[in-house]
């Protein structure tokens, strides 16, 4: 496949996007991470589409709530510190999309559904967790890591030689 050249410019700003959206993971997580009794369960148990079940299910299971309250917490900070520092940046931004997805199932932005805990409006289908889906593939695909981040020493190391 063909490298595909972007200008300093261009890069610098995929590069901006990526630290931005690596902090807006990490701070998310901390903060979930600091407030020592943060739990899922009410996100969870406002589920009114596909798989609710699953997620009412999970929230009124103690030992799967608090497996995934870890699980999110701990996973919102090491895709955070990957995106931020470049690093595995393709397999943090794919995970950050599949968490982004989880989140968007369990309560989307679908007209007609209500929810006790106010949105910031209906969007119908796009919301803020799509456009940093569509953000995070673009990262994904574009090699942000290797322009700055630790990905360009790793690929140094490791990369296969041409």
């Amino acid at each position: 496949m063909e490298e595909r050249k972007f200008n300093t410019l261009q890069m610098i700003a995929l590069v901006v996007l990526r630290v931005m959206i690596g902090w807006h993971f990490l701070y998310e997580g901390v903060a979930k991470l600091m407030k020592g009794n943060w739990s899922a369960a009410g996100f969870l148990l406002q589920s009114k589409w596909l798989f609710a079940g699953i997620f009412k299910w999970i929230a009124n299971t103690p030992d799967v709530l608090s497996a995934i309250n870890l699980m999110n917490i701990w996973g919102l900070i090491a895709i955070g510190l990957g995106l931020m520092l470049g690093c595995f940046t393709t397999i943090a931004s794919l995970a950050g999309m599949a968490l982004i997805l989880l989140y968007y199932v369990c309560n989307p932005p679908f007209v007609g559904l209500f929810y006790s805990i106010p949105m910031e409006g209906h969007y119908m289908i796009v919301n803020k967790n799509v456009v940093e889906m569509a953000a995070l593939f673009v990262i994904a695909v574009t090699g942000t890591g290797r322009f700055a981040g630790l990905d360009r020493i790793l690929h140094k190391m490791f990369g296969k030689k041409k």
